[in-house]
This record gives C-alpha cells, structure tokens and sequence, in this order.
C-alpha cells in the first residue's frame, strides 16, 4: 500500500463485528421452521439436526448465556466439555461450543484464537444454513481483525457464492478489504455497490475509502468532490472537514482548500492542531504555485499558526516553531524568523533548527552569533554535515578567520555530498586540497 493513504483521510479502520449471540442460536433449533429463512437461495445442503439430549441443550444454552453475560469461568466450564466432545456426542452442540469459546476468544483480544476455533466450528458442517452463513460471515470479519486480508476477501466470495446473499454491509466490507489489498478500482466497484443497495445504511468510513481509492487511481477530482460533499452533509464534523481539506490539497486546488479551511476558522470549527498546521502549509504550497501572492501567503501563514499557539491549540514543538520560522523566511521577516527558529532550537531534539538560525543569523551578517549557532547545531546532530562545516566556515570567514574557515572547509570537502564544492572553495583560496 503506498505510504499515507490511510492517515491521509483518517480512515476508521475499526470494524463493527455484529457477534451472533450463540444462545440465541441455540434456542431458536427448535422453532427454525416457523421462521422465515435468512439465507433461502443457498446452495449448501441444509443438514439435520443432532441435538436430542435435554441435558446437553440445558448446557449449551446456559454456557453460551454465560459467555455472553461476560461470566467466562462459568462459560468455559460448561462449553468446554461440549466443544472437545468428551460431553457430548451430538456435532451440532460440539459447534455451537465452539463458535461461543471463540467470542470469548475475541473478546478477550485473542483474535487468531477466535479464528482457529471459529474455523473448527464451520469445518464440523453440521450447523443449519442460517447459523452456517452468519457464522462464515463473523469468520471473514475475524479475518480482516487480523489483517488477513487475501483470505478475507476468499472468506467473503465463498459467504456470498454459497449463501447466494447480497447485503450494502458485505459490499461495504468487500471495499475494505480491496483498498487494504490495493486492489483500488475493485474497492471504488465494491462501495459504489454498497451504496446502491436497497439495504444500505451509509457509513462514513464507505465514503473515505471510496475517496482514498478514488485518490490512488488519479481521480483526485472525485475524491475531493465527495469529501466536500460529505463536509456539507457534516459541517460540525471534524474528520469530515480534515478529509475534505485533504482531498482538495491531493487535487491540487488550494484556493479551494484554502477557502473551506478559512471558512471552518473563521466559524470556530479548529479544534486541533492539524487543521492550524495544514492550513500554514497550504498557503506556503500556494504561494510557491503563484509569486505574485508568495509573501501575502506567507505573511497569513504565519498569523493562522500563531494564533494556534495563542490559543494552546498547536504545540510549542520544534517541527512547528520550525514551520513559523520558514513562514517568516518565505515572507522576508527575518527577525521574526530568527526567533521563531531560536524557539525550535530549544525543544528539538536535534541540530536542524539551529542550522536555521545561523542561516538567518549569516544573512543579517551576525557572523559570530552564527558560528556559535552552527557549532551547536553539529553537536546536537545535523543531517548533512558537510553543509554545516561550509555554513561554519562562511561565518569564520566573515569574521576574518581565514585559517579557521579553511578548517572548516577541509572537514566539509570529506563529506561526498559537499566535496566538490569545498575542494573549489580550498583551491580558490590558495591552499589545494
């Protein structure tokens, strides 16, 4: 799957797993036939029916109300002996069992546990096509839990080729499982399908993979209409304000991304920090597509992250004090950017924002405030170090420290990155290599 599809539109991964209440199940063995059948069409035999035994029928129903009271002790102790077949000889008691130990099992956050036993359930194949079909369908929902997701997608086709059912649910599931297999034109079939049902119910996840795929196949175009059109079905909603800016920003629309995020700013609607953060970035991306607006983009950048901090919104972190600083830059405030990038400095855990500052500091010809900020920058740790040993050399040099500079430029010229132009610098200055 390519990086960032899900947290990019925060997709709700969590699956709702409608748990067949087994004794329900159970009980209702002995009126099936007064009942309309769930699954009519099936191509599966329907097989009898073995349980005779009161006791055992007393057992299962007790055990499997326990289970589902959440009485796990009391539970075990009367399935158990029913599910390893040492209480019973009936295979239809033996399965239900079974399929009460595995909710248990999920429950208990033990999900490969609940498909094992769950798998032991079905594979018996005595149970009646109802209980048969519902159960298949948890065991393809267990699957996905645990991000099997190829023999989810078999479970699912088997559940609806052999119990001939069509449901929105199933075809939102079946979108699901494409997306996560990057299967995404099958995924954009599948919710379209989930939509259409008579049945349908929409949920708001349908809409989020149905625009993430719509993302991953080049549509960006769809993607953001339908994200927008959610937002206005949910103006309130956050996720469906982050997924609309989103979708826009994928498309390359910022004046539109811009527009929707003012408008939610301006109503109050920012509650987090990543409608402030994104918001700031969006108008540098803007500015940068178009020069004749650069600096006023940058300029409103600026504001809308301050006024997050202000309001204890967004974080007094170093990747965000960095973001203020290149606000600042992109708009030619240097003093602002100087101290913006001081603030980063103090809380990053590494040398990159002070190698801002000295930057700043180089520019407004602080050479000694420079050097003394490069220096730090490098011992707390800088990504291109070759870069920073010239940065340090150029404020050497500015404070006339020739043989200080040539040092630094020595050390920048065994950087495989910088060599070449330090080996230049070295040879302009008269020293060789």
């Amino acid at each position: 799957m390519k990086q960032g599809s899900l947290s990019k539109f925060a997709l709700a991964t969590a699956i709702a797993l409608s748990l067949v209440s087994g004794a329900a199940v159970a009980r209702d063995t002995k009126s099936q036939d007064k009942k309309e059948a769930l699954y009519p069409n099936a191509t599966r035999t329907e097989p009898k029916l073995d349980l005779k035994s009161e006791k055992d029928q007393k057992a299962l129903n007790e055990g499997l109300d326990a289970a589902n009271n959440g009485e796990k002790d009391k539970a075990l102790q009367l399935l158990q002996p029913l599910a390893d077949g040492s209480g019973t000889s009936s295979k239809y008691a033996q399965a239900l069992a079974l399929q009460g130990i595995a909710n248990m099992k999920y429950n208990d956050g033990d999900v490969k546990g609940a498909i094992a036993t769950l798998k032991q359930a079905l594979d018996i194949g005595v149970m009646p096509n109802d209980t048969y079909f519902q159960l298949k369908y948890m065991y393809t929902q267990f699957l996905v839990a645990d991000e099997q997701y190829a023999a989810a997608l078999q479970s699912l086709q088997e559940w609806r080729n052999e119990g001939k059912k069509e449901t929105a649910d199933s075809y939102g599931l079946e979108g699901n499982i494409d997306y996560r297999l990057e299967k995404y034109p099958e995924a954009i079939a599948a919710i379209t399908k989930a939509k259409s049902m008579p049945d349908a119910k929409p949920q708001g996840s349908w809409d989020q993979i149905l625009a993430a795929s719509y993302a991953e196949t080049g549509q960006g175009d769809k993607a953001a209409e339908l994200a927008t059109e959610a937002l206005q079905k949910n103006p309130n909603d956050a996720t469906a304000l982050n997924n609309a800016a989103s979708s826009l920003i994928q498309a390359q629309k910022y004046p539109e991304a811009i527009q929707l995020l003012e408008k939610a700013r301006s109503a109050g609607a920012f509650k987090d920090e990543k409608q402030y953060v994104n918001l700031a970035k969006v108008y540098l991306i803007d500015g940068q597509d178009h020069s004749e607006r650069q600096v006023a983009n940058a300029g409103k950048a600026a504001a809308v992250l301050k006024e997050g901090f202000d309001k204890g919104v967004v974080q007094k972190t170093g990747e965000n004090y960095n973001l203020l600083g290149d606000s600042y830059v992109t708009g030619d405030d240097m003093k602002n950017a100087l101290a913006a990038y001081q603030e980063a400095a103090k809380v990053a855990t590494n040398g990159e924002p002070a190698l801002k500052v000295a930057r700043v500091q180089l520019q407004e010809n602080q050479y000694a405030a420079a050097e003394k900020s490069v220096t730090d920058a490098i011992s707390k740790g800088v990504q291109h170090k070759g870069q920073a040993y010239m940065l340090r050399a150029e404020a050497k040099r500015g404070q006339k420290n020739k043989q200080g500079a040539i040092a630094d430029m020595k050390l920048a010229a065994q950087d495989p990155e910088t060599s070449a132009k330090a080996n230049a610098w070295l040879k302009t200055a008269g020293t060789g290599k």
